[in-house]
């Protein structure tokens, strides 16, 4: 869905001031002019700033065009585009929920070959490449960067 720029800058703005109203509950360090409420602070300024240059911006190009409030894109139209936004929602909610018990290894193949699928690979292709990228981010992040990815049923084959 497209919006106007007019909507994502309210959107942005708004993003902006809550995080201004919160951080005013940050402690004050004593004895110090800034605390741990400056920088988020200044973030939410620029944020709300853009988000005005935005909300401007959207509604001059409202008045001069009719520019709509929403519009949905092209590729809404086609089913295997829609089928492939399915899919990839579909595929990082399973990953969400099965890879604490399935593990990462085979979690992370289903996730692959659903999306390698989706892209129209040929098939014969699918799952070699799935299972290779698998593996090759497992090493990096398992063994060279030492994050400890969960191993779920393939527990007892620790590598």
């Amino acid at each position: 869905m497209k919006f106007n720029d007019a909507v994502w800058g309210a959107l942005l703005a708004l993003l902006g001031i809550a995080i201004v109203v919160h951080v005013q509950g940050f402690p004050r360090i004593p004895g110090q002019n800034v605390g741990p409420a400056l920088f988020p602070g200044i973030v939410a300024a620029a944020l709300i700033v853009c988000g005005l240059i935005l909300v401007a911006s959207g509604l001059r190009a409202r008045r001069t065009a009719a520019a709509p409030w929403a519009q949905a894109p092209a590729w809404l139209r086609s089913p295997p585009h829609v089928l492939a936004g399915v899919v990839l929602v579909a595929s990082n909610v399973f990953y969400l929920l099965a890879v604490d018990r399935l593990g990462f290894v085979i979690t992370a193949f289903v996730y692959l070959t659903a999306l390698i699928w989706v892209l129209r690979v040929r098939l014969t292709l699918v799952v070699p490449v799935a299972l290779v990228m698998t593996l090759l981010i497992h090493y990096a992040f398992y063994k060279l960067l030492r994050v400890p990815l969960p191993w779920g049923v393939l527990q007892g084959i620790a590598w």
